[in-house]
């Protein structure tokens, strides 16, 4: 019997700890509500279930805001797990610099990580690309194009030194504007980073004996906006291979990088050695000189951005339709526009008897409304 009814007062006890333990949970939940922390990169070798659940009530705001779930989670799936978002905030933040709806969930969906913004650093960032840009509209169409180039960086005031840094270059707010829309990753470079590059460009001036250094960096800036993301190695390893392959004076190659050579800087190192290889070796085969493949590349550089595959096939487009590797050399833009658009073209001109010996390649190189024009008129009139 006593050992009995010690086990009858030992369950009662534990009952009661049971319930005073439950008790003390609940308080617990009520003053320190139970959180759940924001995700990180998952090992590999843990288990599946150490990954945070997805955020239900996200997903239920981001469908009210007609956002492209789907998408949007194959983007960035970690936003889905944190706990604690703005989206409701910034599609009212949007909306009243003249977003509309369609637009906002456009821009979540794409770059989901843009409702992890605070309102404080959205009013920030706004204000300071106004700086740059006149109007909330034009601000409010780049972000529809680009979303990342607004939301990409969290850091404000990166972009603040930045902007300041590179206006005291004299970069106009044109160039600026460029860079924001285009290469926004420039303004989420360390200020450091982009002195170090407009300083090496000054110091590749000075070398190859030019006296305005700092109009010379401005000016390969202005030509291409990409050059600020690139590093240093880069763009001197393709500043070397210029010059070797086409063997340039120093006064030659300043007058190259600071005109529309400046446009080919940002190109990978490997591509550009191999583009120029393979047109230097297709010119010559054609019976071109090391000296025409040099007035090309120096005359029109953008060549080099044509793989060596699809330059082989626009030079056997032109060559069979009737042009000359000749005039090819004069006008070497018609290389831009894409094979079936030449093709078109060069039956269209064959149909009404286009004689390009004494007319010359200029009409392939122009816009679509004036070719059509031109077409148009020499119909009519063929004299």
């Amino acid at each position: 019997m006593a050992s009995r009814f010690k086990a009858i007062i030992g369950l009662h006890r534990l009952f009661s700890l049971q319930k005073a333990f439950k008790c003390v949970t609940v308080q617990c939940a009520t003053v320190f509500p139970l959180r759940r922390f924001n995700s990180v990169t998952p090992n590999e070798n843990e288990p599946k279930a150490s990954v945070n659940p997805e955020n239900e009530s996200l997903l239920e705001n981001l469908n009210l805001l007609g956002v492209d779930v789907k998408m949007a989670r194959k983007r960035q799936p970690g936003v889905f797990r944190r706990v604690f978002t703005n989206e409701q905030c910034l599609a009212k933040f949007l909306q009243g610099k003249g977003a509309s709806r369609q637009t906002v969930a456009s821009i979540i969906s794409r770059y989901p990580r843009a409702i992890t913004r605070s309102l404080e650093y959205l009013e920030q960032r706004w204000q300071l690309w106004r700086n740059i840009f006149q109007t909330d509209e034009e601000i409010v169409s780049i972000l529809d194009r680009s979303p990342e180039s607004f939301f990409r960086s969290s850091d404000n005031s990166k972009l603040e030194k930045n902007i300041a840094y590179l206006s005291s270059l004299k970069l106009s707010n044109k160039d600026l504007h460029r860079l924001l829309a285009t290469a926004p990753r420039t303004f989420s470079n360390s200020l450091e980073l982009n002195r170090q590059m407009v300083e090496f460009l000054e110091d590749v001036c000075v070398e190859l004996g030019g006296t305005g250094p700092e109009e010379f960096a401005k000016a390969i800036i202005s030509r291409n906006l990409y050059v600020l993301i690139r590093s240093t190695k880069r763009i001197k390893a393709n500043i070397d291979n210029l010059r070797a392959a086409l063997k340039l004076s120093d006064a030659e190659l300043l007058v190259l990088l600071q005109g529309s050579g400046a446009k080919i800087l940002d190109l990978s190192n490997e591509y550009l050695k191999n583009n120029m290889a393979s047109l230097q070796e297709r010119l010559l085969v054609l019976g071109c000189s090391e000296e025409d493949v040099k007035k090309l590349i120096v005359g029109y550089p953008m060549v080099l951005y044509i793989g060596a595959t699809t330059l082989s096939i626009k030079l056997d487009c032109l060559l069979k339709g009737g042009i000359t590797m000749k005039q090819i050399l004069k006008k070497p833009k018609v290389l831009d526009y894409s094979t079936q658009n030449v093709t078109a073209r060069l039956e269209e001109l064959h149909e009404i008897g286009y004689n390009f010996e004494v007319n010359g390649i200029g009409i392939l190189d122009l816009s679509q409304k004036r070719f059509a024009a031109k077409i148009e008129k020499l119909v009519i009139s063929p004299d």
